[in-house]
């Protein structure tokens, strides 16, 4: 059975089976530093698990002390971007359940090749290891609109730097070719505050020596947007956001708007070494381009995402799980992107996480109810007549505005006004709360839709949506939900799979990729203990906070001599090492329920010169079972489930009505309420035979 058949009563199951797990202290060794009792969501023939074994502590909480992660197998050594301090750590793993710090990489007092010199406030962004041991950290300036650096050092050495040459502004992200012969580095080029200065974004491309040394400067080479410019050599898409600049700040007109306003995030490369692809998350877009020659080759815009077709939870007081239709549009915007070939084509994989201009010089963000005082004007009274009545919409276009509808959703003022009228025709969303899967032409092949709020709400329902530094309940509905960020692809007995973690709630969804047109959900694990809201009472047991990066280490490179996956958590401050092996227990077989169907698309009316919508590839039925919604924003929504601890967080509700929850009907899908309403009768059955099948579990184990 593929995954996108789940129903409640086979997650029941496999849930069971990891509560019993917990309830009864069979799961991975704990140490003072792991959570005892993760949360956990399975599919019910998911063929891998994963599990937390070892973490590293900075001990600093909200900092970023945690962020890039990358592995040197020779030496069996992670390296570990701290930027709250600067640096990069080196931890040794040559015991996963242990990792221990050895010592930091020199950033700082660096000299170029160029006869700079690396500042002593700069700041560490991202750091990759070729597999013969040449390393390379990109070092954003103290001042982050200036000029930054790529420094080499020796992965296999004592941390002492190796060399260095300059790079463009802000250097946010580098990784090596696969066949290491040239460094790919994304210049993000964000603004000052004021907007006073803003760089060009820029992507640089280094050729490297075949040994162990650093790079000459003569070898650096920069590709950049001048082409797209007005008038220029290069097609520029429509769709590409360009917005938000000096222009728009009032502090002058750039001669280069389109080079100023594209801000360059994360690469991937081709398998050939040829291409490389890089998101300008701002714009909503993905770059190529060729490595030979350093030059952007085409810019692809990447659409949006109907609303009316995707359903998400818009609300963060509208005192239920309410993943629904609602007449918005929401553009991807991915941060993390990663690539892998099936038959010698070329996929690329991003985590659709979104992001805004958000500075004291200029900001797009704004939410719905405040538009009319707020922002350039209000909602136009027709916006939403295409869909009002349909899929659950309410008929009066007011109920939408309402705080538990549309009212405190977060959208760009950039997009959807209409000057003539003076008002919203559509309202735009940051992100789109998936992953999605694109051909190398930038064609969306798979997108998973509504899957991340539905694992997250079925895996833990008391703390949907709950943000990073505190616990609580759909605190982060309004904004970005679970919020997909990093992102990594491994292979494991052949079988291709991609690992995203989510910023916000945090843990890690692992979806088989092999068939890159029919994806499916695996596993998720969160390696956090909700009963601890860090903001309230400290990080100390908390877990794990804020994944940002993530990196997967074969089992033919790893110390254990299984798959292992090492995350690092800008919040926490920790990074976890996670074993990534085949399951060894069959959960007990359930037959299908039927195919309750999938909504009819409805299109939003349209907004001239935005984008045309895009609707992913489908997955249906949901690839999880639906967890209760509320039926209609303006009838009264039944109450949070009850948390182990309240919540002091913006997002958090009151007393629990787990009852009106349960009875709740999902309302795109036309799921039977009876099996939620019957799925707390079985529990207590279903844990004892989840107890049971743990039980056989260890038996074969020690067998």
């Amino acid at each position: 059975m593929k995954p996108s058949s789940f129903r409640r009563p086979a997650l029941v199951v496999a849930c069971s089976i990891v509560v019993a797990s917990v309830s009864f202290g069979f799961v991975a060794p704990a140490t003072a530093d792991i959570v005892s009792a993760p949360v956990g969501l399975s599919a019910p023939d998911a063929a891998l698990e994963l599990a937390a074994i070892g973490t590293y502590e900075t001990g600093i909480f909200d900092e970023s002390a945690a962020e890039i992660v990358t592995y040197f197998a020779a030496k069996q050594r992670l390296l570990v971007v701290n930027a709250a301090q600067a640096k990069v750590e080196v931890l040794s793993i040559a015991d996963p359940s242990a990792p221990e710090k050895l010592f930091d990489l020199q950033t700082t007092g660096v000299t170029a090749s160029d006869g700079s010199v690396v500042p002593m406030g700069a700041v560490a962004n991202s750091v990759a290891v070729r597999p013969d041991g040449l390393g390379a950290i990109a070092v954003e300036s103290d001042v982050k609109t200036d000029a930054g650096w790529v420094v080499f050092f020796d992965a296999a050495g004592n941390g002492t730097a190796l060399g260095a040459v300059r790079v463009g502004a802000l250097p946010d992200m580098l990784t090596f070719t696969p066949d290491g012969s040239r460094i790919v580095v994304a210049n993000e080029g964000e603004p000052a505050e004021d907007y006073s200065v803003d760089p060009e974004g820029s992507v640089t491309v280094i050729g490297v020596p075949s040994g162990i040394a650093p790079a000459d400067q003569s070898a650096v080479s920069t590709a950049d947007f001048h082409a797209f410019e007005a008038g220029g050599t290069a097609h520029l898409p429509a769709g590409v956001r360009i917005f938000g600049g000096r222009e728009d700040a009032g502090t002058g007109v750039p001669d280069r708007p389109v080079s100023e306003n594209l801000e360059p995030e994360y690469a991937t490369v081709s398998a050939d070494s040829t291409t490389a692809w890089v998101t300008l998350q701002e714009a909503n877009a993905i770059a190529e381009v060729d490595l030979a020659t350093a030059t952007v080759t085409a810019i692809r815009d990447l659409g949006v995402v109907d609303r009316m077709t995707v359903p998400f939870d818009a609300s963060d007081e509208d005192g239920a799980i309410a993943i629904r239709s609602w007449p918005v549009l929401g553009f991807p915007m991915p941060d993390s992107i990663d690539s892998y070939e099936v038959d010698g084509a070329t996929y690329l994989v991003t985590a659709n996480e979104g992001d805004s201009r958000d500075w004291e010089g200029y900001s797009e963000v704004a939410r719905v109810k405040d538009l009319a005082e707020e922002g350039p004007g209000p909602v136009c009274a027709d916006a939403f007549d295409a869909a009002l009545g349909l899929n659950g919409v309410p008929t009066d276009a007011a109920a939408l505005l309402e705080d538990g509808a549309l009212g405190r959703l977060t959208i760009t003022t950039a997009d959807g006004f209409d000057e003539e009228r003076g008002c919203f025709t559509q309202l735009y969303t940051f992100g789109s709360r998936s992953m999605s899967i694109w051909d190398a032409s930038g064609e969306q092949v798979w997108d998973s839709g509504d899957a991340f709020e539905r694992i997250i709400a079925e895996a833990v329902p008391e703390f949907f949506n709950s943000n990073h530094s505190e616990s609580g309940f759909d605190g982060r509905s309004d904004d970005k939900g679970p919020e997909p960020e990093g992102l990594t692809i491994g292979v494991v007995d052949g079988r291709t799979y991609a690992f995203v973690g989510f910023e916000r709630v945090g843990g890690v969804a692992v979806f088989d990729v092999t068939e890159p047109t029919d994806a499916t959900f695996v596993t998720y694990l969160n390696n956090r203990n909700f009963a601890v809201s860090a903001e309230d009472d400290g990080p100390a047991g908390a877990g794990d906070l804020g994944p940002e990066g993530l990196t997967f280490i074969p089992a033919e490179e790893s110390p254990t001599g299984g798959a292992l996956l090492a995350v690092g958590n800008e919040v926490s401050g920790t990074t976890t090492l996670f074993s990534v092996a085949p399951t060894e227990l069959d959960p007990a077989p359930v037959p299908p329920a039927p195919n309750p169907g999938t909504p009819a698309p409805v299109t939003p009316a349209p907004n001239p010169g935005t984008p045309a919508p895009v609707t992913p590839a489908p997955i249906s039925p949901a690839p999880v079972a639906p967890a209760p919604v509320a039926p209609d924003p303006t009838t009264p929504a039944p109450a949070a489930p009850s948390a182990p601890r309240p919540s002091t967080g913006t997002g958090s509700t009151g007393a629990a009505d787990e009852e009106s929850r349960d009875e709740d009907e999902l309302a795109y899908t036309g799921t039977d309420s009876r099996l939620a309403a019957g799925a707390a009768a079985a529990a207590a059955l279903l844990m004892l035979g989840g107890a049971a099948l743990v039980l056989i579990r260890l038996r074969r184990r020690s067998a």
